[in-house]
C-alpha cells in the first residue's frame, strides 16, 4: 500500500484539480464529478468493497465544508445572499440533510447507486436545456420553507451535493432573483455539509470494511487530496468563465453527467 500511496493521491488531487475548475467555470458544485469518479477509483484499488458509495458521498460532503466558504464569502462581500431565507430554511435542511447521511449507512449499496444515476440524468437534462422555472409565487411560510430544506437535504444527502441543482429553481419558482439565487444556494450549502458529514461519520463509525484513514464513511487521503486540488483550480475555472460562452460550456458538462450515469448504470 505505502508504495502506490503516493499514486493514490495524485489521483484524489487530479480529481480535485477537475472537480474545481469545472466547479469555478460553470458554478456547479463538485459532487456530481466526485461521486461516481470515487466510486470507480475505490473499487479499482478493491477498498470499501460493497460501500463505495456511502464513502464516496461522506467524503464529497465534507469536501463541500472547505469549498464552499470561500464561494458563500465572495456573494456575501456583493450583498446577494439572503440571510434570513437561509435561516429559515437551514433547520429543515440539516434535519433533512442527517437523516438522509443516517439512512444511507442501512441502505444498499446498489439502491444509492440507481438513486444517483437517476439523479445524474435529471442535472443532465436541467443543464442542457439550461432550465430555470418561472416564478409563480411568493415564499412559503416557515413551515413550507422547512419542508422544502428538508427535502433539499435528504436528496443532497444522497448524491453528495451542496444542494443547488435543487435550491436554485426552488427559489427561482418562488420569485428570487437568479443572482440572489445562486448566491443564497451557496450559503445553503455549507448546512448541508456540516449535517452531512456528521451524519456520514455516525452512520460509517462501526461499519467494517472501512479503508485506512476514514472517519467512519469519510476517507481523509481522498478528502485531501481533492479538496487541495479543487482549491488551486476554482479560481483559474472563474477567471475562463469571463473569456468563453457558458451555455455552450454547459451542454459539454451535460454530456458528460450523461455519460458518467450511463457507466455507473452499466456497472449496476
Amino acid at each position: 500500500m505505502s508504495e502506490i500511496a503516493p499514486l493514490l493521491l495524485a489521483a484524489y488531487a487530479g480529481l480535485g484539480l477537475v472537480v474545481g475548475f469545472v466547479a469555478g467555470l460553470l458554478g456547479v458544485g463538485g459532487g456530481l464529478i466526485i461521486v461516481p469518479v470515487l466510486i470507480l477509483l475505490l473499487h479499482a484499488q478493491g477498498l470499501a468493497a460493497g460501500i463505495e458509495p456511502q464513502v464516496a458521498l461522506g467524503t464529497s460532503l465534507a469536501s463541500i465544508l472547505f469549498t464552499s466558504l470561500s464561494s458563500v464569502r465572495a456573494h456575501h462581500r456583493r450583498g446577494a445572499v439572503e440571510w434570513p431565507l437561509v435561516a429559515r430554511i437551514a433547520p429543515g435542511i440539516l434535519a433533512g440533510t442527517f437523516a438522509g447521511a443516517l439512512l444511507a449507512a442501512r441502505v444498499p449499496a446498489t439502491l444509492l447507486k440507481l438513486f444517483f444515476v437517476a439523479f445524474l440524468f435529471y442535472a443532465a437534462i436541467q443543464m442542457w436545456l439550461d432550465f430555470k422555472p418561472a416564478p409563480h409565487r411568493g415564499l412559503p411560510g416557515r413551515a413550507g420553507t422547512s419542508l422544502a430544506g428538508g427535502i433539499i437535504g435528504a436528496v443532497s444527502s444522497w448524491v453528495g451535493i451542496g444542494g443547488g441543482t435543487l435550491s436554485v429553481p426552488f427559489m427561482l419558482w418562488h420569485n428570487v432573483p437568479l443572482h440572489r439565487a445562486i448566491a443564497t444556494s451557496a450559503a445553503i450549502g455549507f448546512p448541508i455539509a456540516v449535517a452531512g458529514s456528521v451524519g456520514y461519520m455516525l452512520g460509517g463509525r462501526d461499519v467494517a470494511g472501512l479503508p485506512p484513514g476514514s472517519a467512519g464513511f469519510i476517507y481523509l487521503p481522498a478528502l485531501a487530496g481533492i479538496v487541495a486540488g479543487s482549491v488551486l483550480t476554482a479560481p483559474l475555472g472563474a477567471a475562463t468563465a469571463h473569456r468563453l460562452p457558458v451555455r455552450p460550456l454547459k451542454r459539454v458538462f451535460a454530456l458528460l453527467l450523461l455519460a458518467l450515469a450511463l457507466r455507473m448504470a452499466w456497472t449496476v
